[in-house]
């Protein structure tokens, strides 16, 4: 790991308490703090996503509503750009009318385009007239029927990738603009090999002479969901250390806690390693006998604990 992470601070997020308490007060103050504690601890993009969550129902028209309020605020307090996140164009739209770019160190991010979004030649357009850096989820496909559906191997990840590398380079986005999101599954569920995939993908990504110089990020809060409370941390920078060996540049976490990756040869990443290496199919296994036998071995590391 010869180059340090580049860490989008994701606590501005409804998934968060302190968001969601902000979100639903309107309190600029509290997205205020959430801000300048995330640039403090480094972050160098912050996200920006007031959208539902399981927790809480959001509308569209709400969200657009604070932009003019909120991300004047923001910016008060941080030079640090910003990560705007959300599926519609409409939102992104109306964020950039009132982003200051004076204001801020570095171009802001619109997060992001997918085969599934409907209006990607706007969203596009809206990042080449802005001069946007751009998230592209790769996690999802098309399928040989032209239906869209989750990214299975790593051929599915690299080609989806490549039309987009495509189409924005055609539009004057060049590679180094460009943020590719591989997907990431919590390990205590990954039971078709999702975080292999992920990991298998990063190499692909980065030995592919036509994505030379793009960035790879993943969300990395998701990998250890639904693992004990105090494993969490030490789980996602054990998960860092593999992904950056991997090659990827980016992360989307919380500054909050520890986001610089481990030693490879720390105890819990060869743990991992090894966990992971057991969800590989071996002869005459299906991908759910690989998943389930990591999964028992992960439940070993637990018990260990």
């Amino acid at each position: 790991m010869n180059n340090k992470i580049t860490v989008i601070g994701e606590l501005m997020n409804n998934s968060y308490g302190r968001a969601r308490k902000a979100w639903n007060n309107r309190d600029v103050e509290g997205y205020q703090h959430l801000a300048k504690l995330q640039s403090d601890l480094g972050a160098s993009y912050l996200t920006l996503n007031t959208d539902g969550t399981q927790k809480l129902s959001v509308k569209l028209e709400e969200m657009i509503d604070f932009l003019p309020t909120l991300i004047p605020a923001v910016q008060e307090v941080t030079r640090v750009p910003i990560s705007f996140d959300n599926p519609h164009l409409d939102f992104h739209t109306e964020a950039v009318k009132h982003y200051d770019r004076s204001k801020c160190d570095g171009r802001p991010i619109l997060n992001s385009v997918s085969v599934s979004r409907t209006d990607i030649d706007g969203m596009i357009a809206l990042a080449v007239e802005h001069d946007m850096n751009i998230i592209v989820m790769s996690s999802e496909c098309f399928k040989a029927d032209g239906k869209i559906g989750a990214a299975e191997s790593v051929e599915d990840v690299v080609g989806v990738t490549r039309h987009f590398a495509e189409r924005l380079n055609q539009a004057g986005i060049e590679n180094d603009r460009i943020i590719v999101d591989p997907g990431l599954a919590p390990v205590a569920s990954d039971t078709q090999g999702i975080i292999n995939l992920c990991l298998d993908s990063i190499r692909a990504l980065r030995a592919d002479p036509a994505l030379a110089g793009i960035h790879i990020s993943v969300g990395l809060s998701n990998f250890a969901i639904g693992t004990p409370k105090h494993l969490r941390i030490p789980l996602e920078r054990a998960f860092l250390a593999l992904a950056a060996e991997a090659g990827m540049d980016w992360v989307l976490a919380n500054p909050e806690k520890n986001t610089e990756p481990m030693e490879m040869n720390e105890e819990l990443v060869i743990q991992i390693q090894a966990i992971l290496q057991e969800g590989r199919p071996q002869e005459g296994d299906t991908s759910g006998d690989a998943g389930f036998r990591q999964l028992d071995e992960l439940m070993e590391l637990w018990a260990d604990d």
